[in-house]
């Protein structure tokens, strides 16, 4: 086998162990490199030969005429001779897919979630058992008030209690109000206060006889006290303290057990000594236990009935009594008054015991005299006597009344009605 041309091999080395490390990996490279030129210049020499890869042209070293001349060669290197290259198959290019665009109109769907959260679950869970809390708790509000019967006890009041509806209506409103839930952090303090002969032991008896009927009770959760009769004068004011603590921590207590609301209904207020009322004020305080805060208390009483009916006097050509059937300007008006004389009369009472600043001062007003004719029919119709309105009216005309921009009150009300009547 041919091995080419003699080479050209670099002089010797200088002897010595260095140099000739040195030298022979030079010789090395350069007669793998003369034999590479060699092999490229026969393949290329022999018929459908070409230049080297890409650019048509020999390696540094190995330039030869030859390959110049010959342009039309394949431009790339390969192992593969020239009858194969022509017969290969040409590789089809790979299409890249378009996108697919979706039209503007499109509702486009996230992808379904195959797992649910279980917090999610728990969430909706908690919100069904939120909302069935709040549905059963305005139920029960509504059954506690239902319980009580308020609607009938409106009716009631409005029936038989003559020239005061404007009381009336805030009696019941405050009931509704404290009535609406069972559990309270204070009690409910009303204190009646007008002169003589306007109702207001008439409707303390009422409230007594509609709660003893709509809790069905023989009387233990409904408390009348009278100043006048359970602590006269004669007796000592601690034993009458002592004796209405015991009374009204039973009543609360039994109440407590049957979770109801009792009514304690205390009378002729103004001749309660001093002892009694720190009592009473004692039952509203934070630090008594709970059950002394679930309870309604009813203070009848004369004290301010002067500023009362001072009051009235002079605000008799204003729309007093306020009445339903008047006019919403009318109305307005006594309703105004009203007010105003609440704030005084408040004020007037706390100056006498601070019990009075923790209550709701329901004002009676004066009748006038329509009204004591309506308490003459009623007294008569109960007597069985014809209520007869010529017969009301006579008797109604012996009493005194203050006679006041054209309008006539009655001094003493309906005070003196059951014992004329009696005289028939």
């Amino acid at each position: 086998m041919d091995r080419g041309p003699p080479s050209l091999e670099p002089a010797a080395a200088a002897p010595g162990t260095s140099g000739r490390c040195v030298i022979a990996p030079v010789r090395a490279v350069l007669r793998l490199r003369r034999r590479v030129c060699v092999l490229r210049k026969r393949r290329l020499l022999q018929p459908g030969g070409g230049p080297d890869v890409g650019t048509g042209t020999p390696r540094p070293g190995c330039s030869s005429p030859a390959l110049r001349a010959d342009a039309d060669q394949p431009q790339f290197f390969t192992f593969d001779g020239p009858a194969e290259l022509s017969s290969r198959t040409p590789r089809k290019r790979r299409r890249r897919s378009r996108l697919v665009l979706y039209p503007e109109t499109s509702r486009k769907y996230r992808p379904r979630v195959e797992h649910r959260s279980r917090a999610q679950r728990c969430l909706l869970l908690l919100v069904a058992i939120v909302g069935f809390q709040v549905l059963n708790a305005i139920e029960n509000l509504d059954d506690n008030a239902q319980r009580y019967d308020l609607d009938g006890l409106e009716k009631a009041l409005q029936r038989a209690v003559f020239g005061q509806p404007a009381a009336v209506a805030r009696i019941v409103a405050l009931m509704r109000d404290y009535l609406a839930t069972h559990v309270h952090s204070r009690p409910l303090l009303l204190a009646l206060h007008g002169p003589s002969g306007v109702g207001k032991s008439h409707v303390g008896r009422l409230l007594a006889r509609h709660f003893r009927a709509v809790l069905e009770d023989d009387g233990a959760l409904v408390l009348q006290y009278h100043a006048r009769h359970h602590c006269p004068e004669a007796r000592a004011a601690q034993d009458c303290r002592e004796e209405l603590a015991r009374r009204v921590a039973d009543v609360v207590a039994r109440a407590e057990a049957e979770e109801k609301t009792p009514l304690l209904v205390l009378d002729d207020v103004e001749l309660m000594p001093r002892p009694l009322l720190d009592e009473l004020h004692g039952f509203l305080q934070p630090q008594r236990p709970h059950h002394f805060h679930n309870a309604i208390y009813v203070l009848l009483s004369g004290a301010g009935g002067a500023e009362v009916t001072r009051f009235v006097l002079q605000n008799a050509s204003r729309a007093l009594p306020l009445r339903p059937d008047g006019a919403r300007g009318a109305q307005a008006e006594a309703a105004r008054a009203d007010e105003d004389l609440r704030a005084s009369l408040q004020a007037l009472l706390s100056r006498g015991h601070p019990l009075w600043e923790a209550a709701a001062v329901v004002p009676f007003l004066l009748l006038d005299k329509r009204d004591v004719v309506s308490c003459f029919r009623d007294e008569m119709a109960g007597e069985g006597f014809f209520p007869d309105q010529a017969r009301a009216e006579r008797l109604a005309a012996q009493l005194s009344f203050y006679q006041v921009a054209g309008r006539e009150f009655a001094v003493t009300g309906c005070k003196q009605v059951v014992a004329t009547v009696n005289l028939l």
